[in-house]
C-alpha cells in the first residue's frame, strides 16, 4: 500500500505545476475530444496557454487528491452527458427490473423491506419513523423508533415520494435511481485519472458490478444512498472540490450509525496524500459521531448500543477494541482470514479491480467498514449474500483505478514501458470484462431466465388470500405476504405468539397445521384455506 506524500511513481509532494488561473474557461484547459482534456495520472502536463494577467498555482501531480482552487470548474460535455444520462437510465431499468419482478412475484421478505417502508411512512407523516414489525418482534412494542434500530435519519429524505406513492415499490425504485447515479462520478474519477475511454468501461464495470446486484436482489437497505454518496465525496475531493465533497460526507453520517468509521477511512486516505488537515478533521469527525451515535442517540431512541458490539474477542466498546488492534494487531490479522467465507469474501470484493486496489492510498476508506464485518462474532456479516459488499463497491473500484495509475506510472518512470503501451485502456478493459463474467454467477442472471418474468402457480392463490384483508388494519403475516401487504395495512411478523391480531395471512405446511388449528379454538375462524395459503380473522374486531 502506498502511504507516503513522496513515492516512487511521482515527485515529492510540493513539485510545481504551472495550472490556469481558477478564471479560465474549461473549453482553454480541457479538451473533451482528446486524451489530453485531463493529464493522466502522474503525468507532467504541458503549461496551458494562458492570458498575460493568469496566475500560477502549485498542484499536487499525479492521482492524489488536487488542492482547493488549483483546477477549473468542469462541466460534463454534451455527448458525454447524453451517453452517462443513458447508462444511468438503462442502470436503473436494470435495477428496478430485478427488484419490482422479485416484489410482484411474492419473492420479497418482510424483513427488512416491510421495516423501511414503515419507517419512511413515518417521516412522510411528519411523525416518528416508527417500525412496528421490529418492534413488536423484538419485544420493544407497537412504538418502536426505527432510529432506535439503526441510526439512518437520511431515510427522511424519500418521505416525499411517499406522497406520490405511498408503498415499498417507491423504496425499490429509489433504490435503483440511487445506484445508478453514482455512474457520472465513478466515470469523472475514472477520466481524471486514465481518460475518457476508460472511465466507460470503468463506469460500466460499476452498474453491473456484483455487490450492487446483490443488494439490488435482498429488498431495499440504506446501502441505498451509499454508492453515491461515496462516489460523490471521493471524485469532489479528489477535484479539490472541499465544500460539495464534505457535505456528501456529512450525508454519509447520516445514512448508518457505522458509516463514522467510512468517513474515518476517508480521512485516512486524504492524510496520506497530502491533505492532512482536512484528513485528521475527518478521521476524528467520523470516529466521534459513531462514538455519540451508539452511545448517546440510539439509547435515546430507545436502542441498545450494545446490541451492536458483537466482538467478544476484541472489547465491548469502540475505544477497547481499537486499543487491542493496534496493541496485538497480528491478532486481528488472524482474525480476517480465519475462516473460509472470509477468504472468498476478500477475493470477490478485490478481484473486480484486480487486486491493484491495494496499491492506492483510497483502498483506507474501504478497510475500516470491511474489518468491522470480518472481526465479528456474527458470521452471517462475513457472506456475501447479503448486501453489505455495496458499501464498498466504489471505493475499491475508484481506488483500483488509482493503484493502476500509480502501478503504470512507477513502471514509466523506470523505462519499462514504451510510449503507447495501452495499459491504462487494457486495465479499464479487464475491470469491466471481470464484471461482465460475474454477471451469470449472481442476481442480475435471473433477467436471463423465462421463468423469472412469470409468477409461479400459486400467485393467484395468494392474490386472492390477500384481497380479502380489509385496508387500515393489523396483520400478521408470513414473509412472503408482509411487504405486499404494508402499502396500506400495519404488519407484523407471525410468529406464533397469539397476539390476538385481528388477520393473519400466511404460507403454511403440514408442520404448522396444528398451530392454524389452535387459534381456531382461541377465537379466530377460518377465512380461506388453499394450497397451503391461510387467512385467519378475529372473530368480532
Amino acid at each position: 500500500m502506498i502511504r507516503g506524500t513522496a513515492t516512487p511513481e511521482g515527485p515529492a509532494r510540493g513539485a510545481a505545476e504551472t495550472v490556469p488561473h481558477a478564471g479560465t474557461s474549461a473549453a482553454e484547459t480541457e479538451s473533451p475530444e482528446a486524451e489530453a482534456e485531463t493529464p493522466a495520472a502522474g503525468a507532467q502536463a504541458p503549461p496551458p496557454e494562458t492570458e498575460t494577467h493568469d496566475t500560477t498555482r502549485t498542484a499536487v501531480t499525479g492521482s492524489d487528491p488536487v488542492p482547493p482552487g488549483t483546477t477549473p470548474r468542469r462541466r460534463l460535455p454534451g455527448p458525454h452527458a447524453l451517453a452517462l444520462g443513458v447508462m444511468c437510465a438503462l442502470a436503473t431499468v436494470l435495477y428496478c427490473a430485478v427488484s419490482l419482478l422479485r416484489f410482484a412475484h411474492y419473492q420479497f421478505s418482510s424483513y427488512d423491506l416491510v421495516i423501511f417502508d414503515q419507517a419512511v411512512r413515518g417521516w412522510s407523516r411528519f411523525s416518528l419513523p416508527l417500525v412496528p414489525l421490529r418492534g413488536v418482534t423484538g419485544g420493544f412494542g407497537m412504538d418502536y423508533n426505527q432510529l432506535a434500530d439503526h441510526f439512518s435519519p437520511i431515510l427522511a429524505t424519500l418521505a416525499p415520494f411517499y406522497w406520490l406513492h405511498d408503498g415499498p415499490q417507491t423504496l425499490l425504485v429509489a433504490q435503483a435511481v440511487l445506484f445508478a447515479l453514482a455512474i457520472p462520478f465513478v466515470w469523472n474519477f475514472t477520466r481524471r485519472v486514465l481518460g475518457t475511454p476508460h472511465a466507460y468501461l470503468v463506469a460500466l464495470a460499476y452498474a453491473i458490478s456484483w455487490p450492487i446486484a446483490q443488494a439490488t436482489n435482498v429488498e431495499f437497505h440504506e446501502v441505498a444512498f451509499v454508492p453515491l454518496l461515496s462516489a460523490i465525496a471521493i471524485e469532489r475531493l479528489h477535484a479539490g472540490r472541499r465544500l460539495p465533497g464534505v457535505l456528501a460526507v456529512a450525508g454519509l453520517l447520516l445514512t448508518k450509525e457505522d458509516m463514522g468509521l467510512m468517513v474515518a477511512g476517508l480521512g485516512a486516505w486524504l492524510f496520506f496524500t497530502g491533505r492532512r488537515e482536512l484528513g485528521a478533521g475527518l478521521a476524528l469527525a467520523g470516529l466521534t459521531v459513531l462514538e455519540v451515535v451508539r452511545k448517546l442517540v440510539i439509547p435515546l431512541a430507545g436502542g441498545k448500543p450494545e446490541y451492536y458490539m458483537r466482538y467478544s474477542k476484541l472489547g465491548p466498546d469502540l475505544p477497547q477494541i481499537l486499543w487491542k488492534l493496534v496493541t496485538h494487531p497480528q491478532q486481528a490479522v488472524v482474525m480476517l482470514f480465519d475462516d473460509h467465507s472470509k477468504w472468498n469474501t476478500w477475493g470477490l470484493l478485490l478481484w473486480p479491480a484486480l487486486f491493484l486496489c491495494l496499491l492506492s492510498p483510497l483502498v483506507l476508506a474501504a478497510l475500516p467498514l470491511i474489518m468491522e464485518r470480518l472481526l465479528a462474532d456474527s458470521d452471517n456479516w462475513w457472506s456475501t449474500g447479503w448486501h453489505y459488499d455495496a458499501f464498498v463497491v466504489v471505493i475499491l473500484l475508484l481506488a483500483g483505478v488509482d493503484g493502476a495509475a500509480r502501478l503504470i506510472r512507477f513502471l514509466e518512470r523506470r523505462g519499462l514501458l514504451r510510449r503507447g503501451h495501452g495499459l491504462k485502456l487494457a486495465y479499464a478493459g479487464a475491470v469491466a470484462a471481470v464484471a461482465i463474467t460475474t454477471v451469470p454467477y449472481r442476481p442480475f442472471d435471473q433477467l436471463m431466465t423465462p421463468d423469472f418474468y412469470h409468477p409461479d402457480q400459486r400467485a393467484a392463490t395468494r392474490a386472492l388470500a390477500l384481497s380479502m384483508v380489509p385496508a387500515g388494519t393489523v396483520v400478521e403475516a408470513t414473509d412472503d405476504f408482509g411487504a405486499r401487504l404494508s402499502g396500506h395495512d400495519t404488519v407484523l411478523w407471525w410468529d406464533y405468539q397469539k397476539r390476538g391480531t385481528p388477520w393473519i395471512v400466511a404460507s403454511v405446511n403440514g408442520d404448522l397445521r396444528g398451530v392454524v388449528d389452535s387459534y381456531l379454538t382461541e377465537g379466530y375462524e377460518l377465512k380461506f384455506d388453499q394450497e397451503d395459503i391461510i387467512v385467519l380473522h378475529r372473530i368480532g374486531s
